[in-house]
């Protein structure tokens, strides 16, 4: 009986669908967890046994988009009819709404500093990548290491002197400066992968766009960008993630003008304790941004390095 060495039977496919199939479920539980959480009731949220099939409410949105406050009978009596359903949801755990909750702006500000600090980090680091690919640059190795060393550390350890050094140039709680941090972060990350997806690029398609006219900075841009769509795309993700998520520098350096959500989620505090409907519900939406960036990029993800190209 003849068989491949390399094509797997229809055995070990099944198998390995199986096991595929079970780890999306089992990491997808949370998730759906959360999700369902933000459309529970805040005693539906804490019920024992946990609640799986409900009457869902919109209750946990409403806490998070608004602040609240307890009125006794008789002013809530005194009160006009509510105008708008989440007015209604409101009085009905005999409070009022008292005006807008900060989550807007901090979201707002998870995106101007995850997206800008993203956005920089690839333009910089695709520059440097480039640089250390196509060009000989003294103890390259050593400049790589270094780059990537800065990479290790942990967070906590230049806490303290990064704090210092941003209240004496100004750039606590502001967005230029968490931009430029998460940028220094990232970039090196972002150095290491691209240098590999460049490393692949053949130089014969550079000194071809050179012989026909083009100058050095047209054959990067027309030629090697295009190619390095895949590696910049994935680069960017990662970067995202990192500058999406991160939290002990925006607690430590930010706490109002430029505080991110992750920070001001968990103080999504109602009355009488912890509101989970509306910290699942910010928690989904904090999910989105990311979510949709990189369904955006799944078709650069997709493609081959050397798309269109004849292999070496």
């Amino acid at each position: 009986m003849s068989f491949s060495v390399t094509e797997p039977s229809k055995r070990q496919k099944s198998i390995a669908g199986f096991l595929v199939i079970t780890y999306a479920l089992i990491t997808l539980v949370p998730l759906f967890w959360v999700f369902i959480t933000g459309f529970k009731t805040p005693p539906d949220s804490i019920s024992y046994p946990p609640k799986v099939f409900f009457s869902p409410s919109l209750e946990g949105y409403v806490n998070l988009f608004t602040t609240r406050t307890r009125v006794t009978p008789e002013q809530m009596q005194a009160l006009p009819p509510p105008v708008g359903f989440a007015e209604a949801i409101v009085r009905n755990r005999d409070m009022v709404i008292a005006g807008p909750s900060k989550f807007g702006e901090r979201f707002m500000n998870s995106i101007i500093i995850g997206f800008g600090s993203t956005f920089l980090s690839i333009f910089l680091g695709t520059l440097a990548a480039y640089g250390f690919s196509r060009f000989n640059v003294p103890l390259k190795d050593d400049l790589m290491f270094f780059i990537l060393s800065t990479r290790m550390m942990p967070p906590i350890a230049v806490a303290i002197p990064i704090f210092l050094m941003y209240r004496q140039l100004g750039l606590s709680d502001t967005h230029v400066g968490m931009i430029l941090l998460y940028t220094a972060v990232n970039i090196s990350l972002a150095v290491w992968l691209l240098k590999g997806f460049i490393d692949e690029i053949p130089r014969e398609y550079e000194e071809a766009a050179l012989i026909d006219g083009y100058t050095r900075f047209q054959a990067f841009y027309k030629v090697v960008l295009p190619q390095a769509a895949t590696g910049i795309a994935s680069t960017a993700i990662f970067c995202l993630i990192f500058a999406w998520n991160e939290y002990a520098f925006a607690v430590l350096l930010t706490s109002g003008t430029a505080q991110t959500a992750p920070p001001f989620i968990p103080t999504i505090i109602g009355v009488g304790g912890l509101d989970w409907p509306a910290v699942a519900a910010g928690a989904t939406l904090f999910l989105l941004p990311v979510l949709i960036f990189t369904i955006v990029l799944r078709k650069h993800l997709l493609r081959g390095i050397t798309f269109g190209a004849v292999r070496k």
